[in-house]
């Protein structure tokens, strides 16, 4: 079962809103394609579950519904009409989503847990939590959406970074710098930084500097390849930072 709706065990997995997953997941013939249907999974299930129950839906039908909906993407091969070149793929996902709630819903809450399929690992108990700590937001549905897809986003570009840390030995200093991270240039003590890291301050200035960078590095290639095209990335991080302002 997933640790979160979000995914703690992200660091295991692709960046899943890259389109080679997607792709992946549409070719049938591959060995690895359940594997990266899997993958997508894990990475929209959430955001798609509390769209449903923002329908009105109870957890029961939303979790019932979610689970169809992943069902029917593999048995109708609705993936098969995502397309890179047509948009991002968490709105095709959404698309598909309302159509399915709005045409086939009464039967699919019917199913009980993916009409004797093998259900996905969802984490119905911490997913309702989130979705109870949200559900007061004004925004709308779409918006509300788009939101918990960018922060299943950064949450994975985190975990990556943490990754990358921890292979390299230094899995404790990115616990003491990750901070640094949400904090602006004024708003980090770098004495305390130093002590903390039993370095010099101008070592820890150094720590805090390569680590937004390769941040930044990591957070970008993400972005882009949520997108069709290069001309697009900057405009999707205006987007994406802007959705995670609004949390």
């Amino acid at each position: 079962m997933l640790d979160t709706p979000h995914g703690r065990d992200a660091g295991s997995l692709f960046l899943t809103t890259h389109w080679s997953v997607v792709l992946e997941a549409k070719d049938k013939s591959s060995p690895e394609s359940a594997a990266a249907l899997e993958t997508l999974c894990r990475t929209y299930w959430y955001p798609l579950y509390a769209f449903v129950r923002h329908q009105g839906h109870s957890p029961d039908d939303a979790q019932d519904l979610t689970q169809a909906f992943f069902a029917r993407l593999l048995a109708k091969e609705y993936l098969q009409a995502a397309d890179r070149e047509k948009g991002r793929f968490r709105t095709f996902l959404r698309v598909a989503l309302r159509r399915f709630l709005a045409n086939e819903w009464d039967r699919a809450r019917r199913l009980k847990r993916g009409g004797g399929q093998v259900p996905l690992p969802l984490d119905i108990t911490t997913a309702e939590h989130l979705y109870q700590e949200e559900r007061e937001d004004a925004l709308p549905p779409d918006r509300l959406y788009e939101r918990r897809w960018a922060r299943v986003l950064l949450e994975q570009v985190l975990a990556r970074l943490r990754a990358e840390y921890a292979a390299g030995g230094k899995a404790s200093e990115f616990e003491q710098l990750k901070g640094a991270l949400a904090s602006g240039r004024g708003g980090i003590v770098y004495g305390d930084l130093a002590a903390a890291l039993g370095v010099t301050e101008g070592a820890a200035r150094v720590a805090v500097h390569r680590l937004r960078k390769r941040f930044r590095e990591m957070f970008r290639l993400a972005v882009a390849e949520t997108v069709a095209a290069p001309e697009e990335v900057e405009d999707e991080l205006r987007h994406i930072v802007g959705l995670l302002g609004e949390a």
